[in-house]
């Protein structure tokens, strides 16, 4: 990322994971059933260009207004991953995502389980 900082904030307050400082000057992000997630600063960060973050989600669209109201943006899509106005892509074989970016532009995504 290129603020971490930024970065801590929006992952703790914005999506609501537990994020702890790491001795390093890292951030870990402290999700449920996983391994922690290492975010570190990079001088001269350039966002990646594709998603580098899935959350899985048991309601895709009560997830989506939820962020919406603190201030997140979904991406929008045409093509074979056509969105809706909520920015979900409904897949007819019933997978459900959307995508969205943190302060340092990276593309992270919630799916619906």
């Amino acid at each position: 990322v290129d603020d971490l900082q930024k970065a801590k904030n929006f992952y703790s307050e914005v999506l609501g994971l537990e994020v702890k400082d790491n001795p390093m000057g890292l951030i870990e992000l402290h999700i449920a059933g996983s391994n922690n997630i290492i975010v570190y600063p990079k001088p001269n960060h350039e966002p990646a260009t594709f998603t580098i973050l899935n959350f899985p989600v048991d309601n895709i669209d009560k997830a989506v207004v939820e962020l919406i109201s603190k201030g997140v943006q979904f991406e929008q899509y045409e093509g074979r991953i056509k969105t809706d106005g909520k920015g979900i892509c409904r897949n007819p074989q019933g997978h459900k995502i959307t995508w969205f970016k943190d302060p340092a532009g990276n593309i992270l995504s919630l799916i619906e389980r």
